[in-house]
């Protein structure tokens, strides 16, 4: 019986306070308040689309904008999956998707190699979405995510028009991928590297 692969992990600094705890094993619930709506909205189909237990509480400094907020919580999601993995013994490595999202298609890979790299794609200028939350905090996120994570991480928004469409497409295709290279495959033994070591 695989042993739970869950973390849980707190980070203050003097800009956010995070809590975050996490199941990969899951089945999607997630109980999401990082004082952000359209961020809650985010996590919230990431967590259900990849099937991870999710839950998500950040306080931050978002009268000064929502920046801190975003980076911090994709540093602490990403310490979160890198800690219930553990040594990553068994695990497929690889994940990909291509995700269609009415007029967008966005594709995501990524490698869960120890080693950290963001490769991103987008449009670069896109209105802020709801008129309030900054299209580039969806590349921010993504980057302290992968930091933190320790991953290849490569994101291609390969076409679309509407802000929100794009990063729905983005988080729902990291949350595929996530999904996919997190998966136990039986017919590995140890650890997915010749290296021996992620």
């Amino acid at each position: 019986m695989l042993e739970p692969r869950q973390a849980t992990i707190h980070r203050r600094t003097a800009e956010t306070t995070i809590d975050i705890e996490l199941v990969v094993d899951g089945t999607g619930k997630s109980t999401i308040d990082t004082g952000v709506p359209f961020f809650d909205h985010m996590l919230t189909l990431f967590a259900k689309h990849g099937l991870f237990d999710l839950t998500v509480k950040t306080v931050g400094d978002i009268e000064v904008d929502f920046h801190h907020t975003v980076e911090d919580t994709g540093i602490v999601l990403g310490q979160a999956f890198r800690a219930a993995l553990g040594n990553k013994a068994g695990i497929t490595r690889y994940g990909w998707c291509l995700l269609p999202m009415d007029e967008t298609l966005a594709r995501v890979a990524l490698d869960l190699s120890g080693r950290a790299l963001l490769v991103y794609e987008g449009p670069e200028r896109v209105e802020s979405i709801g008129g309030r939350f900054n299209f580039t905090l969806v590349e921010e996120f993504l980057r302290a995510f992968a930091g933190a994570v320790l991953a290849n991480l490569h994101v291609d928004i390969l076409r679309g028009r509407d802000g929100h469409h794009m990063a729905e497409a983005v988080f729902k295709g990291l949350a595929r991928s996530l999904d996919m290279a997190t998966r136990i495959d039986p017919r590995v033994s140890g650890i997915p590297s010749t290296k021996e070591v992620l």
